[in-house]
């Protein structure tokens, strides 16, 4: 048991900060920096990222080995990931509008964003592709969204800092936003091989 929970914890350390998506392997980033504006948005879309990733873990998880190994139709994953990920997004763009309008206006189209993110994609085809159980699954997919979320705070926290400095103008926006994150991205190098599972 105590085993167990050490594994899930490795595979949890290891998605969200050793193999973070977004600094070490550069996904998802046409949201990151869309909504890394102000924090208000960071923090909204984390925790929906976070909640339809690990959502979308869970069912692809139970379809990938309940149905689609059973009928032998595992070709068909990315087409049946994506649709399960489409429809948890279209409820979470529901439920959002009406619990909290104030961010659901604020995130825009970057909540539709969601169901195309190469990182929801990613997580139930990497843990289809290494075999992990049920709850391996969930962790990585918390993992995966404990890191996105992180990633979108420490970047919009800078963000709101760089706002108020004086920037040159080449550098103003984007281009600022490309410098931090590369620095960032190299801060997150100093985790590798933190864990080896």
């Amino acid at each position: 048991m105590e085993n167990e929970f050490l594994k899930l914890f490795q595979l949890v350390v290891s998605a969200s900060l050793i193999n973070n998506f977004v600094f070490t392997q550069f996904l998802g980033l046409c949201i990151f920096f869309g909504v890394s504006k102000k924090m208000e948005t960071a923090v909204g879309m984390s925790v929906t990222f976070t909640a339809v990733m690990m959502i979308s873990a869970a069912l692809c998880w139970f379809i990938f080995a309940y149905v689609m190994i059973p009928l032998d139709i595992t070709f068909l994953k990315i087409i049946v990931f994506i649709g399960i990920i489409a429809g948890l997004v279209q409820a979470s763009d529901t439920i959002m509008r009406k619990v909290a309008p104030g961010i659901y206006y604020k995130l825009g189209i970057y909540l539709a964003l969601i169901s195309t993110n190469c990182i929801i994609l990613a997580v139930p085809l990497l843990n289809a592709g290494s075999h992990y159980s049920f709850i391996e699954s969930i962790a990585f997919g918390l993992g995966s969204g404990i890191g996105f979320g992180l990633a979108l705070i420490i970047m919009a926290s800078i963000r709101e800092k760089v706002e108020m400095a004086d920037v040159p103008a080449p550098f103003k926006g984007l281009p600022m936003a490309f410098v931090v994150t590369g620095l960032i991205a190299l801060a997150f190098t100093g985790f590798s091989g933190l864990i080896t599972l």
